[in-house]
């Protein structure tokens, strides 16, 4: 069975929590083993809220781990998680969760190999699990931890249709903008990036029934009508496990993001450890996909 690590910024956008469901229903049909949640950005609800919303959805024995020190991104909305946090059971605060690259050097060194990680949000956890050295869990470094036990890294960030392209989850401060440089220039296993341009037009959540949870998280965030797709696409992709079969063309290559602005490059190179996606398809047959899955 594959086996994968969810990392999300949950922050304030509502997308986190589509990609969420997707993954959590596909993890109670078997299809996948979701090992963990990295939490990489943190406010006063984050880690209940979670907790929260996995156990509305059915699903309440997976470890969360937190970044306690990202705390400094831009954004204020508060009301989903706050509405969410009552459904806690285990991390009545956010303290309750394992430190996110503690979690992640867990769940690695436990694991047979063959782990995926889905990262929708800002990359300094998984930037700190590269740099990070052995320790109680493992005396292996970071680094081979990340060589021997992950096969494939699927991340949600980037603006790939212009060279110098500007995108959040790369730019948000400077722990997104270092992350992401230490990220792209260290990862030793294949990443494919879904970018800003990819997922914007893409609308879904917006055929939830009324009295779903989601849909009111949705509503929360002032996206009653849908929102731009980008983390439930990537976690998509990820589940299908091919960019070809899910409906993209691909480039690639290497990966560089500048730490002091943020900004992403690519170098193409065909046995290059990098890709990009591309759409194949017209966007509604993208928007079509997630709201099958998240209705």
């Amino acid at each position: 069975m594959r086996e994968f690590i969810f990392g999300t910024d949950w922050w304030t956008d509502c997308d986190d929590l589509a990609a969420m469901r997707i993954l959590l229903r596909a993890h109670k049909k078997g299809e996948i083993k979701l090992l963990g949640v990295g939490i990489n950005a943190c406010m006063e609800h984050s880690a209940p809220s979670v907790e929260g919303f996995m156990n509305l959805e059915g699903v309440n024995v997976i470890p969360l781990g937190i970044d306690l020190e990202g705390t400094d991104f831009e954004g204020t909305h508060l009301k989903y998680q706050k509405n969410l946090a009552p459904f806690a059971v285990n991390y009545k605060k956010n303290e309750d969760a394992e430190d996110a690259v503690r979690l992640y050097r867990r769940l690695l060194s436990e694991s047979d190999g063959n782990v995926e990680i889905v990262e929708v949000g800002f990359l300094q956890v998984i930037a700190n699990v590269l740099l990070s050295g052995g320790d109680d869990i493992s005396p292996k470094s970071g680094l081979e931890l990340m060589r021997e036990k992950v096969k494939k890294i699927w991340v949600m960030a980037g603006k790939w249709d212009e060279e110098g392209g500007k995108e959040h989850n790369f730019c948000n401060n400077c722990r997104s903008r270092e992350g992401a440089e230490t990220f792209c220039r260290l990862c030793p296993v294949p990443v494919t990036f879904l970018g800003f341009e990819v997922g914007v037009n893409i609308i879904s959540g917006n055929e939830l029934l009324y009295d779903d949870f989601l849909y009111k998280a949705f509503c929360d965030h002032g996206s009653k009508n849908g929102r731009s797709s980008w983390d439930p696409l990537t976690a998509l992709l990820a589940l299908m496990g091919d960019e070809e079969t899910a409906g993209y063309d691909t480039v690639s290559g290497k990966a560089f993001v500048d730490a002091k602005t943020g900004r992403n490059y690519f170098t193409e190179d065909k046995l290059g450890l990098h890709k990009y996606v591309k759409l194949k398809y017209e966007e509604k047959y993208y928007a079509y996909k997630i709201n099958e899955l998240i209705n």
